[in-house]
């Protein structure tokens, strides 16, 4: 695994200022991040643009960041990791799951293929609903808003929490958005995304109508069914689908099944159904 090179935390460097982006970034590591963009466009390999890149164009907010997130399909990914090596860049496949890696000396792409818990998987919808953008110059797709707070939703880190980027997201464009199109997306995760509106509602109670009423009304009442349900009747910790180690105690020392092997074991029976019935699945089942 190749060691990459860590930039010192500016806390500060954040704002609405175009120029907070790259004021930290090297002209060569700005260079190489728009070479992999050119590369890639000349070769045909699709992508849209994501990370803090795609969030800006949202938001207005900019932030300097340490690498470009790309997120093509899986089986684009691979052919890109290939296209990319011919032009000179080490590549690395980090985790099967969800990430490859190309580095240009010091400076690294990210090419994202779906959530690190493998639940939020880039498909043909993150280019139907994929904006128009501009990198470098270049004119991009950047990532659909709707996309972008399902895979972030699930980064909850003691290092590395994501809600305020989904807050921010929702505070932009959430009364654009696509609500059942996200709830779809959700699916049988709806709780999660549920979590994020309270703390949205918490952070800006001037500018709650950006959640549609029904949203909010519809996860109230799966809340209440949920309630009168009870209980599961086996002891599942569903933590480890938001965090890598938080809930290590849980599997280690008190006896919970690890929830996010069974998910997996869930979606791969799933799918199953769905290739046997030749059904197509965009996210994940029911319980």
């Amino acid at each position: 695994m190749k060691e990459e090179k860590r930039h010192p935390n500016h806390p500060g460097e954040i704002g609405t200022d175009k120029a907070l982006a790259e004021k930290l970034r090297d002209r060569t590591e700005i260079s190489a991040r728009a070479r992999a963009i050119d590369v890639l466009q000349e070769a045909g390999v699709p992508f849209v643009v994501g990370g803090a890149y795609a969030y800006c164009n949202y938001t207005g907010i900019y932030r300097d960041t340490k690498d470009l997130d790309l997120f093509p399909k899986k089986e684009d990914a691979a052919r890109a990791l290939d296209i990319l090596a011919a032009d000179g860049w080490e590549t690395e496949r980090r985790d099967e799951v969800w990430l490859y890696k190309a580095y240009k000396g010091e400076y690294f792409v990210d090419l994202i293929f779906s959530s690190g818990n493998g639940v939020a998987t880039v498909d043909d919808e993150w280019f139907e609903y994929a904006t128009v953008g501009e990198a470098f110059g270049r004119k991009v797709l950047i990532a659909p808003a709707e996309e972008m707070i399902w895979s972030k939703a699930f980064i909850c880190e003691r290092e590395r929490f994501d809600g305020g980027d989904v807050n921010h997201l929702i505070r932009a464009v959430g009364d654009k958005m696509d609500w059942q199109r996200l709830m779809r997306r959700f699916d049988r995760y709806w709780e999660v995304l549920f979590a994020h509106l309270i703390l949205y509602r918490f952070s800006y109670p001037s500018d709650r109508t950006n959640i549609p009423e029904w949203v909010m009304a519809e996860m109230m009442r799966r809340t209440l069914a949920t309630m009168k349900e009870g209980d599961w009747g086996d002891p599942i910790c569903r933590g480890p689908l938001i965090s890598r180690v938080n809930y290590d105690v849980d599997m280690q020392c008190w006896g919970y099944l690890n929830g996010r092997i069974w998910d997996e074991h869930e979606r791969q029976a799933r799918d199953e159904r769905a290739t046997g019935s030749g059904i197509q699945h965009s996210s994940g089942g029911r319980r």
